[in-house]
């Protein structure tokens, strides 16, 4: 037996309250972009700040937010949502252009065709995320650059952190992450990541609320490469198992303790505890067996009895 579908009259009560958590979500996401930005100082007054937009849920995500706070916040700045068109077969062009001229943002398109050159240089059946990653990141850095951007956002968010720092531990030996704000290599660039503090599921649920024409990530044919899907993989069971494990390991990235991890570089464990100036020896010297001064060593003492019978200690 079927059921019948909800008519009006019975979707009334339901419509206020999911006005009214879609209104709570929105204001959590305001709230916690508003404290990354102001925890890592993204922005400034004056900036010029170049959104780049992809058409997923987390760049608009991202833009959306942002339009919000620049109504009231206590600096002025401008955006220009900036998207790279990289020439992919079936790309729909005209979506994103029509939604940014909808809500009346400054935008640019730009046109670089790296899809050819990802095709033409890897394998038939590799994964072409990082090298398309590459170029588009230098395409993106090289306009922001000749028009002078003060600042690059990014849409990765909280899980996005996450997953980085144990991509980096499992697989590249190193204890790293994607931080929230950072200065590019040759110096010229910041880029920010305003939704560092967001949750993904967060976002999936603003993204659908909002109704963004969101497009896919597929018209290459490519997939996640193999190492980042087990992460989230592995980072979803734990979810899964103990709600809030994210969360806390999200919040022990901005914990860091050096002198309770290994790095000398980071912590001068050579001066911890040290009873004098000399120099130490290297690990040359130990490794090979190089000796040092000796030790004074203390003579054993034995008692004897003396011509009065008392236990006296002779050497």
């Amino acid at each position: 037996m079927n059921t019948p579908a909800p008519q009006p009259a019975d979707l009334a009560p339901i419509l206020p309250k999911r006005k009214h958590q879609a209104d709570k979500l929105a204001k959590r996401l305001r709230h916690q972009v508003g404290k990354a930005i102001a925890d890592f100082g993204m922005i400034e007054d004056g900036d010029k700040v170049m959104v780049c937009l992809s058409g997923g849920k987390d760049s608009y995500t991202m833009l959306d937010v942002l339009l919000q706070l620049q109504k009231k916040a206590p600096v002025a700045f401008s955006i220009t949502a900036v998207n790279l068109d990289q020439k992919q077969p079936g790309f729909p062009e005209h979506v994103l252009p029509e939604y940014l001229r909808s809500i009346g943002v400054d935008f640019h398109i730009l046109e670089q065709d790296t899809y050819s050159v990802v095709s033409r240089v890897i394998p038939e059946g590799k994964t072409l995320c990082s090298l398309c990653s590459r170029l588009r990141r230098g395409a993106l850095y090289t306009y922001a650059e000749q028009n002078g951007f003060t600042k690059i956002a990014l849409g990765h968010h909280r899980d996005d952190l996450v997953a980085t720092f144990f991509l980096n531990l499992f697989f590249h030996a190193k204890l790293s992450g994607m931080p929230p704000k950072l200065l590019s290599d040759d110096g010229k660039h910041v880029v920010i990541r305003p939704l560092a503090y967001v949750r993904e599921a967060d976002i999936e649920a603003y993204a659908e609320a909002k109704g963004f024409p969101i497009i896919p990530c597929n018209l290459c044919g490519s997939q996640e490469n193999l190492q980042r899907k087990q992460v989230k993989k592995m980072l979803a069971q734990w979810e899964k198992e103990t709600p809030g494990r994210i969360e806390t390991i999200a919040r022990a990235l901005g914990d860091i303790r050096p002198s309770q991890l290994s790095d000398p570089k980071l912590f001068d464990f050579l001066s911890l505890g040290r009873r004098g100036d000399a120099a130490l020896p290297d690990a040359h010297a130990w490794l090979a067996g190089t000796p040092g001064a000796p030790e004074p060593v203390a003579m054993a003492l034995h008692p004897v009895r003396n011509h009065d019978g008392l236990d006296i200690l002779k050497s």
